[in-house]
């Protein structure tokens, strides 16, 4: 009987653990940015078009010196393995500031300007 009392304790907590799992987590405040440079080797710059971003984590205007094009709230992509690659250049879509994580993923060394100032992002309701 106690063996049987121990494995029922044991299927609710693994229950348990796979709910707290699947559940859709959306933290943080959402914005909405724009995909304005996507260059070689995953040098994509980006630019908050709306949502109140403290203005400290982005470059409040960047010029791209091989184009001459100026861009408000201007950053470039952190963690460049985890973007979708749907996303096109002039692309808007909704994202979230996430905490840096380990990403695995090959990125060629080839360079293109991007702004000075990252963000790590993850891409919601895609």
């Amino acid at each position: 009987m106690r063996i049987i009392y121990i494995a029922g304790l044991l299927l609710l907590a693994v229950s348990g653990m796979a709910f707290q799992c699947s559940k859709p987590v959306e933290e943080g405040t959402v914005y909405t940015g724009k995909l304005e440079i996507k260059a070689i080797c995953m040098n994509y710059t980006l630019t908050v078009v709306s949502g109140n971003i403290d203005t400290s984590k982005v470059e409040g205007s960047w010029t791209d010196p091989t184009t001459n094009t100026s861009y408000e709230n201007a950053f470039a992509l952190a963690n460049p393995c985890s973007f979708p690659d749907s996303i096109q250049a002039g692309q808007e879509f909704k994202f979230v500031i996430t905490s840096p994580a380990a990403e695995q993923c090959a990125v060629c060394l080839a360079y293109y300007p991007v702004p000075s100032k990252k963000l790590h992002i993850r891409v919601v309701n895609q």
